[in-house]
């Protein structure tokens, strides 16, 4: 049974990888969250440690207030942590880093952290398929696919561009992308990330939009 974590323990774990889980911080903090339960270290090489599923509950439950400790000498102030990394699911308004090579490599390195989730978190260990996470958060599952694959989301204002919308289907979003080819090729990247895809048409207005669920073997 996974031990409660410090408010310490709570701010490393915070700070993983939304993605994959991986984290950072001091030796003695790695190894006290794998006692607890919350972390693994990986058999392979650089041997990097992850949220277990339990640490992923943690991170994803809301915060919990600490409790008061004695006044004493000041402790160093901890660095903030910076802006957590999220795929776009077009029609938001794009942060001065959405451009250029740094987000080229933030994408791809979140597209390899979700590969590498997959492996670990599979059965069979297949990277084929989408893993539990991307159940859970299929909107920016599906825009990380399309991202890191080089499709262009839309922006604030419309026009060209895919947008990730959820459904009311509990495991199915829609993908809207008014050109029809770059529709065609969103539906490419998304069946060759493991879902399955179907395109349809909107009554009322005529739009084409794709209908994709992650595909389950």
């Amino acid at each position: 049974m996974a031990l409660s974590p410090t408010a310490a323990q709570r701010r490393v774990i915070a700070a993983a990888d939304p993605v994959s889980g991986r984290l950072k911080g001091t030796e003695a903090q790695l190894a006290a969250l794998v006692k607890r339960g919350l972390a693994f270290r990986h058999p392979r090489p650089p041997h990097d440690h992850f949220l277990t599923p339990a640490g992923h509950r943690i991170r994803e439950a809301p915060a919990e207030p600490e409790t008061p400790v004695p006044a004493g000498p000041a402790a160093p102030a901890e660095p903030a942590a910076g802006g957590v990394f999220a795929a776009r699911v077009g029609g938001e308004e794009a942060g001065p880093g959405d451009a250029g090579t740094a987000r080229l490599r933030e994408v791809r390195s979140a597209w390899q952290g979700l590969l590498e989730l997959r492996r670990m978190t599979c059965s069979d260990g297949a990277t084929d398929r989408p893993c539990g996470w991307e159940r859970k958060h299929l909107v920016r599952a599906a825009a990380l696919a399309l991202e890191a694959a080089g499709h262009r989301p839309a922006g604030p204002d419309g026009g060209d561009g895919y947008r990730v919308r959820a459904t009311p289907q509990p495991e199915a979003v829609a993908v809207y992308e008014p050109d029809g080819t770059a529709l065609r090729g969103c539906a490419a990247t998304l069946e060759r990330a493991g879902w399955q895809v179907g395109e349809h048409t909107e009554p009322r207005t005529r739009a084409r939009y794709l209908l994709a669920s992650p595909r389950k073997v």
